[in-house]
C-alpha cells in the first residue's frame, strides 16, 4: 500500500535563506509561494515554510542512544543508497550537523544510520536509514 503523502507546515525566519537550502541543499522542488510561505515537495510530501520569526528552534532535547536528539524535529528515511548521497551533499556544503551521521543502536533492533542538522531558521531535521526497512518499528 503506497503512503498518503504527509503535510508539515513550520516557522522559519527568512524564506530566502529557506528558500535556498530546501530548495539548492535538499534539492526540493519548490511549488507556491507567497511574500509569507513557501511549499516544497520534501520526497512527495507537502512540507511548506511560513515566515514566523518568533517561532524557530527547538524547546528541548531527549537522550537516545547517547545522543541529546533535538525536540521538535522532522525528517525522512531514506533508503541506505539515498541516505549516503544525502550525507555526502550536505558535507559537502559545509553543514554544521546537531549530531554527525552515524549509526545509532548497532547490533539491536531498529539499526539505524541517522544524522541530524538545522536549516537556517534552526528547525532541527533528521535523516535516517534503516538497512532493513522491515527494522522500522522494531522493538
Amino acid at each position: 500500500m503506497a503512503l498518503p503523502p504527509f503535510h508539515l507546515a513550520f516557522p522559519v525566519d527568512d524564506l530566502d535563506a529557506a528558500r535556498h537550502f530546501y530548495g539548492s541543499v535538499l534539492g526540493c522542488a519548490e511549488g507556491r509561494s507567497s511574500e509569507e510561505w513557501i511549499d516544497f515537495d520534501f520526497q512527495g510530501h507537502q512540507i511548506v515554510a511560513h515566515l514566523a520569526p518568533d517561532q524557530t528552534g527547538d524547546r528541548t532535547r531527549n537522550h537516545v542512544d547517547g545522543h541529546g536528539v533535538p525536540v521538535p524535529h522532522f525528517g525522512l528515511v531514506l533508503s541506505p543508497r539515498h541516505w549516503a548521497e544525502l550525507a555526502d551533499r550536505l558535507k559537502a556544503a559545509d553543514t554544521q550537523f546537531v549530531i554527525e551521521p552515524t549509526t545509532r543502536f548497532k547490533g539491536r533492533p531498529g539499526e539505524q544510520s541517522t544524522m541530524f542538522l538545522r536549516d537556517p531558521a534552526g528547525n532541527a531535521l533528521e535523516f535516517k536509514a534503516f538497512a532493513d526497512p522491515d527494522q522500522l518499528f522494531a522493538k
